[in-house]
């Protein structure tokens, strides 16, 4: 017995229409994250549905599944008949962070340096070449991508997908807070620099007990030194 053609139609066109919303809903997500991460969307700011819709130019459909997912992704907070707001991160809670990040980078150079390809090690001595031309301008801004971009490249190398979706999900929570301090620390760009070169000469090289120990320590220094940065004014209060 043949089923109803129009009943067949239907159906299609609910499939074409769910994916169609599950696909604006995943762009709009990126969207969101992009302007989050950035800074064009500052931290603490409320983020209202339809604006956010119209801006987007997509159905308020979307734009809630987009929440549900940042939410999950640790950038927004939805608060219960106020609404939903880019996630603030408090010292404490960065403090933890930076912890599990450093366990989660130990883990990326240890796999990195045993699985790591020609190619991406070359992209990653482009990145430390681009980061060594930052050492006269010292843009805050210029060099932050370029680290985002230089972790990215290693965690990817590290050929384990789980351990990427758990990484960049800490990263993001973590740069809701360094964006906050960014300016005030152009002074640790050549150090940070010098480490990401030997980190490059680890991996490079296969050494993965080296590769694991420097990405620890590159964490765990990371933070003292955005410490250090936290009672310092920010950079233009310090040049006006």
């Amino acid at each position: 017995m043949q089923s109803d053609p129009s009943k067949r139609a239907g159906a299609a066109a609910a499939a074409i229409e769910m994916l169609r919303e599950n696909s604006l809903a995943t762009l709009a997500q990126r969207e969101l994250e992009r302007q989050i991460v950035s800074g064009e969307i500052a931290v603490g700011a409320k983020l209202n549905e339809v604006d956010i819709a119209h801006a987007l130019g997509v159905s308020r459909g979307p734009v809630r599944e987009a929440f549900r997912a940042l939410d999950q992704a640790g950038l927004v907070r939805v608060e219960k008949n106020r609404g939903v707001f880019v996630r603030e991160v408090t010292l404490e809670e960065a403090n933890q962070i930076y912890e599990v990040r450093a366990a989660l980078e130990g883990l990326i150079g240890k796999l990195a340096a045993r699985r790591i390809d020609t190619e991406e090690i070359e992209q990653l001595r482009g990145v430390v070449k681009k980061m060594a031309a930052q050492d006269k301008s010292r843009k805050p801004e210029a060099y932050f991508a370029l680290n985002v971009e230089f972790h990215d490249i290693l965690a990817r190398a590290a050929r384990n997908a789980a351990l990427l979706t758990h990484y960049r999900r800490v990263v993001n929570e973590l740069d809701l807070y360094r964006r906050e301090t960014i300016s005030r620390s152009t002074e640790n760009i050549p150090i940070s620099t010098r480490e990401h070169e030997a980190i490059v000469t680890a991996v490079s090289k296969g050494d993965e007990k080296l590769a694991e120990r420097l990405l620890t320590e590159h964490v765990l220094q990371s933070r003292e030194r955005l410490h250090g940065a936290l009672a310092k004014p920010p950079l233009r209060a310090r040049t006006e």
